[in-house]
Parts: C-alpha cells; sequence; structure tokens
C-alpha cells in the first residue's frame, strides 16, 4: 500500500479518483488523463528497473518542457531512483560538473539535441538514453527507451505490481542551488518534503479538480516542477505544455483561453513580458483567472498593480527556495485576508521566525534572518558538512535572507545575506563566473556583482584588471565566458578597470564594487531582493 506521506503515494490516490478528468495537454497536440498518465508513468517506470535503475539510483534528466519529462521525472522517482533535473542550456563542462557531482547513474534527454549533455556523460562513461513519447491511437501512449550502451527492448520488464513501494525517506529529487562559496551546493528533497511542499501550495491556493494551468516556467527548477506541474496533478487538476516546449509570449494566452486555465505562476520577468505585449499586443479577451502567483524574486509594487488592472485577478506574491521544497510563504487568496503589495505574505505549511545572530527571535517590525523548519525542509546539502553547520543553528534552517514581519504577521523580505545574483528567478553564484574570468591568462583580478535591472530584478556585470602588457578588451572577455557559462551566467556589461575598490582590510567586497561601477553610469541604486 503507497504511503500517502510520499508524493508518488499522492498522484496514486488522485488518478484513482480523478482518473477521467484531464490531466496533462501539449497544446493542440493532445489530452491526457490522471490515469492514462499514471499508466504511462507505470510503464516507463518498469523500462527503468528492467534496465537496472533501482533505490537510490542517480538519474539525470535534462529536456525542454515536454510531456517525456514530466513520464521521466515520475518514472525515476516511481521506482525508488532519485531524478536530478537539468537545465538544457548548460555547456558540455557544466553538464560534467552536474553529472559527476551528482553521482548520476544515467542520463534521459530527447533523441534531438541536448548534445553537449550527451558529450558530457560519454566522457564520464554515464550511459544515456533517449525517451520519447509514441502511439495515441486504440493503443494507447507509451514511452520508449532506447539505449546508448546496449538494446534494452529485449530486457524482461518487471510487472507494475514488482515495482517498489516509495517510502517517506526516498530521496525523490536532487538539485543544485548555486551557493557562494566556489561549489554550488547539492540539495536533496525527500518522497515526503515533496509531498509537503505539494499539500501547502494545494491548499494556500484552494487547488482542485477544476483548475487549469499552462506551464510558463522551466519544469528543471522548483518553482515550475513543483508549484506548477505537481501540485496541479496532486489536486486532480490540469497541467498544459506549450507546443514549443517553453514559455512562448506569443501562444500563452491563446492556451490559456483553450484550456479554461484558472490561473498561472511565473517569476517577475515573465509577468512583464506578458505585460508588455498587453500594451503592443492586446487579446480580444482574457480568461477569468482565479489568481496570478509570483515567486523567485521580488515584484515591484508598481508590476503587481499593472498584472491586477490588466488581467483582472489578483497577484499573490509568494517566497520560496530550493532548501524548502519550494513555497515557504505565500499572500492569501482574496476570501481568506488581504494580499500586501511588497510583502510575500504568511508562512505556510511551515514554522517560520525572524532570528538575530544569537538565535533570538526578533519582535515584528524588526529586520533579521528569515529561518524555517518543516517537513518540507531538506534534511542537509549532500556531502557539505560546513554548509550544513551554517545553515542549520538554533534548530532552524537559515536561508540566508533578511527580512521581517508585520504586525498582521506578513513577511517583508529586506535583503539577501548571501551575495547569490538572482537574474529574473536564475540564481548565479558570482564565485563561479570569477573563476571563469580568472582563468583567461590576461586576466590579473575579476569580480562579478549584481546589478538592479528592470527587467530581470538583478542583472549580472563584472570587472576585470588586465594583465600588464596584454590588450584585452570586452569582445574577448565576453567571448571566454560565453564559452564556459551557460548564457544567462555570461555578464551583460564589463568594466576594464586598474584598479579596484578594496575595504581597510584589503578585502574586495562586491556590493562595494557594484556601487563603486554603477555610481560611473547611473544614479540608480534601486536594491531588489527576494528568493
Amino acid at each position: 500500500m503507497e504511503n500517502i506521506q510520499s508524493l508518488t503515494g499522492l498522484l496514486k490516490k488522485t488518478a484513482a479518483e480523478f482518473s477521467d478528468r484531464r490531466a496533462l495537454s501539449v497544446s493542440g497536440k493532445f489530452d491526457l488523463t490522471h490515469s492514462q498518465l499514471q499508466n504511462i508513468v507505470d510503464h516507463a517506470a518498469s523500462l527503468l528497473v528492467a534496465s537496472g535503475i533501482g533505490y537510490g539510483d542517480v538519474v539525470a534528466l535534462t529536456f525542454p518542457n515536454t510531456v517525456e519529462f514530466v513520464v521521466m521525472f515520475l518514472a525515476v522517482i516511481r521506482c525508488r531512483a532519485v531524478a536530478a533535473p537539468l537545465n538544457p542550456a548548460y555547456t558540455a563542462e557544466e553538464f560534467e560538473f552536474y553529472l559527476s557531482d551528482s553521482e548520476s547513474k544515467l542520463l534521459i534527454a530527447p533523441t534531438e539535441g541536448i548534445e553537449p549533455a550527451k558529450a558530457a556523460a560519454s566522457n564520464l562513461g554515464i550511459p544515456h538514453v533517449t525517451a520519447t513519447l509514441l502511439g495515441g491511437d486504440d493503443d494507447g501512449f507509451r514511452i520508449a527507451l532506447s539505449s546508448s550502451t546496449n538494446n534494452e527492448s529485449n530486457a524482461k520488464l518487471e510487472s507494475v505490481a514488482k515495482l517498489a513501494v516509495n517510502d517517506t525517506s526516498d530521496v525523490a529529487l536532487f538539485l543544485h542551488t548555486s551557493g557562494t562559496t566556489s561549489r554550488p551546493k547539492g540539495v536533496p528533497l525527500t518522497q515526503l518534503n515533496l509531498a509537503s511542499s505539494v499539500q501547502n501550495i494545494k491548499s494556500v491556493y484552494k487547488l482542485t479538480e477544476s483548475d487549469s494551468t499552462v506551464i510558463v516556467l522551466p519544469l528543471f527548477h522548483v518553482h515550475g516542477l513543483i508549484a506548477g506541474l505537481l501540485s496541479s496533478l496532486v489536486a486532480g487538476a490540469a497541467v498544459t505544455l506549450p507546443a514549443a516546449g517553453r514559455f512562448s509570449a506569443s501562444t500563452f494566452w491563446s492556451d490559456m483561453s483553450s484550456y479554461s486555465a484558472t490561473w498561472y505562476t511565473a517569476v517577475p520577468t515573465i509577468h512583464q513580458i506578458i505585460l508588455d505585449r498587453h500594451v503592443s499586443k492586446p487579446e480580444p479577451a482574457y480568461p477569468n483567472l482565479r489568481f496570478i502567483r509570483s515567486c523567485s524574486a521580488s515584484l515591484a509594487p508598481s508590476i503587481l498593480a499593472r498584472l491586477e488592472e490588466s488581467f483582472g485577478a489578483p497577484v499573490l506574491e509568494a517566497y520560496a527556495m530550493t532548501e524548502a521544497s519550494h513555497l515557504m510563504a505565500s499572500n492569501p487568496l482574496p476570501e481568506r485576508g488581504p494580499h500586501k503589495a511588497g510583502s510575500v505574505g504568511n508562512p505556510v505549511g511551515q514554522e517560520m521566525a525572524i532570528l538575530d545572530q544569537n538565535g533570538s527571535a526578533q519582535l515584528p517590525g524588526v529586520s533579521g534572518e528569515v529561518c524555517i523548519r518543516g517537513p518540507n525542509v531538506t534534511k542537509g546539502y549532500k556531502n557539505n558538512p560546513e554548509a550544513n553547520k551554517g545553515a542549520f543553528q538554533f534548530g532552524w534552517f537559515h536561508t540566508g535572507d533578511v527580512g521581517f514581519f508585520d504586525e498582521d504577521g506578513y513577511l517583508h523580505l529586506v535583503g539577501r545575506i548571501k551575495e547569490l545574483i538572482n537574474r529574473g528567478g536564475e540564481k548565479i553564484s558570482p564565485i563561479e563566473v570569477d573563476a571563469v574570468l580568472l582563468s583567461h591568462p590576461d586576466i590579473a583580478q575579476a569580480v562579478a556583482f549584481g546589478v538592479p535591472d528592470d527587467k530581470y530584478g538583478e542583472e549580472i556585470n563584472c570587472a576585470v584588471i588586465p594583465r600588464e602588457g596584454s590588450k584585452l578588451d570586452e569582445g574577448e572577455v565576453l567571448r571566454i565566458c560565453k564559452k564556459n557559462l551557460a548564457t544567462f551566467k555570461v555578464p551583460k556589461k564589463v568594466f576594464i578597470t586598474d584598479s579596484l575598490p578594496k575595504t581597510a582590510t584589503g578585502k574586495i567586497q562586491r556590493r562595494i564594487v557594484a556601487e563603486h561601477f554603477l555610481a560611473q553610469i547611473s544614479t540608480a541604486k534601486v536594491p531588489k531582493f527576494g528568493a
């Protein structure tokens, strides 16, 4: 008997309860019901078991937002293995780091494209398989896996009944968070973590089988994966994937209308793109939405007001992070209380405290570090005792964010303790960018830093000191970045300089460097924060 404290157990319960309701559609192509999806997942899981994947094995997945990703993600966790979704935009070097750091046993990718991932897997001696959805006539749909090492199609299929039962403590999802240390930190999330989080999301937004959404965010991040996809599936609701496999402003509203969407969740950058399109090419009519959700970076109150005015739905800002299996706090639905611009709302399904450096709780209105605990919170970073020592103190998980509760118990974020650059919800570790810059023979010193940006909240810039006698220019600096970093991590502006501001003790502090160079080009210093 599956445990309903596990994500797999919750999904099976939903598939039984809402078997004939639509679960997943690819826009304009086909629909799957909850029971059809469950059957395809079980079949794919038995293929994985037959190919030797078992308890605790890490399986890396790199896909656009396709039905194959959804099925293979659910199939991997179904057979008690660990899914490690990876951004398809990574370079071969980045894939090598993530595949080896997660100790992946297998890479699953689409038939076409994402060659850097396949090359990285080959370099590391990790087998890769491609996954394709077949069928659709009377025989229904099924997944076909083709292997890079040997043909598994003749392997004896385990019957679904023989598939292992998931335990709440099984690690189901493995993601990396860009640490402020030089290496990104690995975050294992269990079946219980994920089950708790999807139930928190379902409850705060009252998601039911009558809801429907279009996925706009990549499914290799917790925001799209947990808030958009998994919470909907557990609620018996429906999810539509854009035909292109990614967000497209030109098809967004027609998808929302065709599939009777009742809500969507996105990062502020995407809300702004949707608003810009509304101004330049308004739709004849907009669907009647229960709410619009914003998360992963701070939403300017002016943007919140424009969204509400344009689309006639309450905009609920939320606060989340990978280590909490996404959701930590959210503004409530209008029938449950006011939603406040500039606030990320109330804690949802977990305890939250604002602590000072000694672990003492702060009074309303007084800032401190936002700390949480609850069944949705990771038990700790993988193989990283030092990071765990810093993150788990006084019996709480420390988020690295500074904030305060107002008199009504709503959380307001003030800033980040850590120096992560949060570009439209993509977290970038400046130290990782520094390392790439400093690998160039003509660069003597380099520092990457975040600067306020109207579109992305923060954008990445860098300052470099060339070695004496070199003819280094901005083009060369960008060339090395583009070669070694995913596009979203490449600095938008490069300052070539002969000195960097330092503190009295000779340290380079990113904040001071950022202020120094910003002052040269602009007087705007609006802080933009959020997680």
